[in-house]
């Protein structure tokens, strides 16, 4: 039987990778001792690996599709093909930043002002390239962790390090100077396994089975019924990807409408639509959205 080996992040990712999957209709179960996940599908295995080395197995053929940051792809160098991008983190469904972080009372106020400074980042390698493209020389030193701390104790005279939110970097007193990338997960294969025609068929089918889920996440399905004097009243309230499904219902006088809506505007949307005639409204979970 033909298989393809997936390679799913261990780390801050593991857990929402797995959710990820299972709403798009696989799910993976291990413990925490485990490197290897069981899946059920028969055509699929898992192995467990940290997204830094993501790209260098999946590149070697080690696992033929692996899910890991656009950062650790730049970091390798890898030669990846990008099958997807899966805009999805531990904190919110946006791209990351690396930014380039100072305290607060540094005097570098821009990347300039680097020249000759030292820096720690876990990205050393597309650090060095980021400040040598610039012309800026600058000593990059490999952070083995407590990035933001060798900073603060004046250790190091700036951080590269990765946020979302900013609010750690707010809570620890620094300062951002500048933004280096914007990362989010991608996808990843290795050729061997893009140009198989049978695994390029399950890629696709994971590929187009993951976006869908993540199309759908914070989005819910609304229908309801309304008489053909309310429909106009009623669509103008309906926001939708593209427009409202209106069919016909027996009675000629009425029509069932459903349409999907962002799942925070439900509770304001619903009272409105009751005032614009509609009547036994349904509001209903979605996994995937294709």
């Amino acid at each position: 039987m033909n298989t393809l080996k997936i390679g799913l992040p261990k780390g801050s990712l593991e857990a929402n990778t797995v959710d990820l999957f299972k709403r798009a209709g696989w799910h993976i179960s291990y413990d925490s001792r485990s490197y290897f996940p069981d899946i059920d599908d028969d055509e699929l295995s898992c192995t467990l690996v940290r997204a830094q080395e993501m790209s260098r197995y999946v590149e070697d053929g080690n696992v033929d599709l692996g899910l890991t940051g656009r950062d650790w792809i730049l970091e390798n160098e890898s030669k990846v093909v990008v099958v997807q991008d899966l805009v999805y983190s531990k904190v919110s469904a946006r791209p990351a930043r690396w930014v380039l972080v100072v305290r607060q009372d540094s005097p570098i106020k821009t990347i300039e002002d680097m020249q000759g400074k030292r820096i720690s980042t876990e990205l050393v390698n597309f650090t060095k390239k980021y400040f040598s493209e610039r012309g800026i020389q600058v000593h990059v030193e490999f952070s083995w962790g407590a990035t933001e701390a060798k900073v603060v104790e004046g250790l190091v005279d700036a951080i590269v390090e990765v946020t979302e939110t900013g609010s750690t970097i707010r809570a620890n007193k620094l300062r951002i100077v500048h933004e280096m990338m914007t990362t989010n997960t991608q996808l990843i294969a290795n050729h061997a396994a893009w140009d198989d025609p049978w695994k390029r068929q399950k890629i696709e089918q994971i590929r187009s089975l993951l976006n869908g889920s993540l199309q759908a996440m914070g989005k819910v399905g609304v229908k309801m019924n309304v008489s053909k004097d309310n429909l106009g009243r009623v669509i103008l309230l309906l926001p939708s990807l593209k427009a409202p499904t209106i069919s016909g219902l027996f009675s000629e006088e009425w029509y069932a409408v459903e349409t999907i809506v962002e799942q925070s505007i439900v509770r304001d949307l619903i009272p409105l639509l009751q005032e614009a005639g509609a009547e036994g409204i349904i509001e209903y979970p979605l996994n995937k959205v294709i």
